[in-house]
């Protein structure tokens, strides 16, 4: 079987390995950091469970339930409790249309997906990517380079060999590049030029999400709903929306206990410079403008992701299909959310498709 080298260690790297090995193709994952599921990272502490990166899934996806059964957790899906959601107008809270706060927020959703919501795991959505590394843990299945940051990937033979920054070196028959745009620029500009040095123009945003748990009676509101948005020209600081987490979805906070997941849209100097705990007394402070809030939370987290999140414009669009023209028949393939389209669907079916071309 040809050896396969997959460049990436968040969930489309995680998902194209899992696939991969499935069917017997020996595989070698490289990952630069020590953790790996990219975007999906959830930390489970004092009772509470906290998204770090991504709350859920598009509702109507079909590629993540069918993962998931793959990997034995399917019957671990929940969906939302709440449905309806709230905006903010700098005055009062009104509750909004189906679907008009994805639109408000601009989030990248396809019309006939608006309102349907979202699903996730009972245990977060870091169920996932830990049961993917967990099936890809067993011996013999799949070669994992923690720590490993590849530089570049140079032709060799009728392979690639992907070069590490240690100065180590891999040959591989196949590459699959899951990850972000910016990141995959300079690892195939070596081999394939401008077409890909174009992928460091991508467009990204940052955010900054910080979750705060408080004791139930300390927010005088029922939080009967998914949470609430901030109307343009009201979003103090960046502050763009609030999850009312323990209403939205099942056993995320012990008893007597709530959370809520505050998200803005940071400036730059902000992100880097500020203190996370500057952020929860922003945090509070925003919330407090909203919301009837009596006491401190009793826990809270902060999470940073600079320039994590693609946009896709028509230009990025048609800049990732410059580069798989080039890619075509050179067996190296392009998987993740960075390439296909936003969100966790977009991701495992881009994993799914780059699986499939190489079995």
């Amino acid at each position: 079987m040809r050896r396969i080298g997959v460049i990436g260690g968040g969930l489309a790297g995680l998902a194209v390995s899992f696939r991969l090995s499935a069917t017997g193709s020996p595989v070698v994952l490289f990952e630069p950091s020590a953790r790996l599921g990219g975007q999906l990272w959830t930390e489970r502490r004092h009772g509470f469970v906290v998204e770090h990166g991504a709350e859920g899934f598009v509702a109507r996806s079909e590629a993540v339930p069918a993962l998931a059964g793959a990997l034995g957790i399917g019957a671990d899906l929940v969906g939302q409790s709440e449905t309806r959601s709230f905006g903010f107008d700098g005055d009062r809270l009104r509750a909004l249309a189906p679907g008009e706060a994805a639109t408000f927020l601009g989030f990248q959703v396809p019309r006939d997906e608006l309102g349907k919501g979202i699903r996730t795991f009972r245990g977060g959505m870091g169920q996932l990517s830990d049961a993917l590394a967990l099936a890809l843990a067993v011996p013999g299945r799949v070669a994992l380079r923690r720590g490993a940051p590849v530089t570049t990937i140079v032709p060799a033979g009728a392979g690639w060999r992907v070069e590490l920054a240690a100065g180590a070196a891999e040959e591989v028959a196949a590459v699959v590049v899951a990850t972000t745009a910016a990141a995959a620029a300079p690892i195939l500009a070596g081999a394939f030029g401008e077409v890909a040095r174009a992928l460091g123009a991508a467009p990204t945003v940052s955010s900054c999400t910080i979750t705060l748990a408080y004791a139930r009676g300390a927010i005088d509101h029922p939080l009967d709903g998914t949470g609430f948005v901030v109307a343009q020209g009201h979003q103090t600081h960046g502050f763009r929306a609030c999850t009312f987490i323990t209403s939205k979805f099942p056993g995320r906070a012990p008893e007597g206990h709530v959370s809520l997941r505050l998200f803005f849209r940071p400036a730059p100097e902000d992100l880097a410079s500020m203190t996370d705990e500057a952020w929860i007394d922003r945090a509070g402070a925003c919330l407090g403008l909203v919301l009837p809030v009596h006491a401190p939370p009793v826990h809270a987290w902060v999470s940073r992701w600079a320039d994590a999140l693609p946009v896709f414009e028509p230009a990025h669009v048609a800049r990732v299909g410059a580069l798989e023209a080039a890619l075509a028949g050179r067996g190296v393939l392009l998987a993740g959310s960075a390439f296909h389209g936003a969100g966790i669907d977009a991701a495992v079916r881009s994993a799914e498709a780059a699986a499939r071309a190489l079995s």
